[in-house]
């Protein structure tokens, strides 16, 4: 297993490149599943709240909404250029309840029972050991607040996804990938164990079978480069990433497909009262 330094190094160079697409009209599922997460919060106003992998603020922007001009959003990224843009988006809304820390989620060394609420949406399994990093995250969880945990579920961006990793085994057999991070957590049964593996016994799991709508195979290339997959399509060269989009888009026109599989489980869990 990597370590988590290298992990962090990982995932902070995939995003940054990505950055400029992750906005993108055909990226509409950050938004979508980071308001899901923070409408199943029950956040009031006032809360402070810390949110973890913010990218450019699907869930940091609605909590601090959420939680008013009385409340407080701490938002934490390693991507430098997400977290850039989630503070112009900040300061669009006239949002001023809101700090970003371009930093580790788990190097934040807040006290104990800060935050009244703890968010981290799609980005858990980044690191390895995902049981230690949700500890480290209910640390600072105050008793009676809550965190909430929302990952992949199963079959993810289906049938897009198989099709583009067959297109890359083909150029580059090094850089395919029979295991995603998040399979470890896509079903209701391994997410509740790992969350009981840290120690929160009591959590509830919902898992939404969703899809997202393509309007045409593009839409899914757009998608690719402006999310994690980014990291390995830039190890790419130029002539291997033209062949790769032609064969994956291809599949795709062929098969006539206008929508993938987004399926997401979402944990919420409150923190006993001491």
């Amino acid at each position: 297993m990597e370590s988590h330094v290298l992990a962090n190094q990982k995932a902070a160079s995939a995003y940054n490149a990505a950055a400029e697409l992750f906005d993108h009209p055909a990226n509409t599922f950050w938004n979508r599943f980071g308001q899901g997460t923070i409408e199943r919060l029950d956040l009031r106003e006032g809360d402070k709240v810390l949110d973890v992998c913010s990218g450019t603020g699907a869930s940091a922007l609605p909590a601090a909404r959420k939680v008013g001009s009385d409340g407080r959003v701490v938002a934490v990224d390693l991507a430098e250029k997400l977290l850039a843009r989630a503070a112009e988006k900040a300061k669009a809304d006239g949002l001023e309840n809101m700090e970003f820390r371009v930093d580790d989620m788990l190097a934040l060394v807040y006290p104990d029972g800060y935050f009244d609420a703890v968010v981290c949406v799609f980005g858990i399994f980044f690191v390895p050991d995902m049981a230690a990093a949700v500890r480290e995250l209910w640390r600072q969880v105050r008793p009676g607040g809550r965190i909430a945990i929302t990952t992949w579920g199963g079959d993810l961006f289906e049938p897009a996804n198989t099709s583009l990793w067959q297109a890359i085994r083909d150029e580059r057999p090094d850089l395919h990938k029979d295991f995603n991070p998040w399979d470890r957590i896509s079903t209701p049964e391994g997410f509740l164990a790992m969350l009981a593996e840290a120690g929160l016994t009591d959590a509830n799991v919902f898992a939404e079978d969703a899809t997202h709508s393509l309007s045409d195979p593009e839409d899914w290339w757009t998608l690719a480069m402006g999310s994690g997959y980014r990291g390995t399509l830039d190890q790419l060269n130029e002539e291997q990433l033209r062949r790769v989009k032609q064969s994956n888009l291809h599949h795709l026109a062929s098969q006539s497909v206008t929508e993938i599989s987004a399926n997401v489980l979402y944990a919420v869990v409150e923190k006993p009262l001491i």
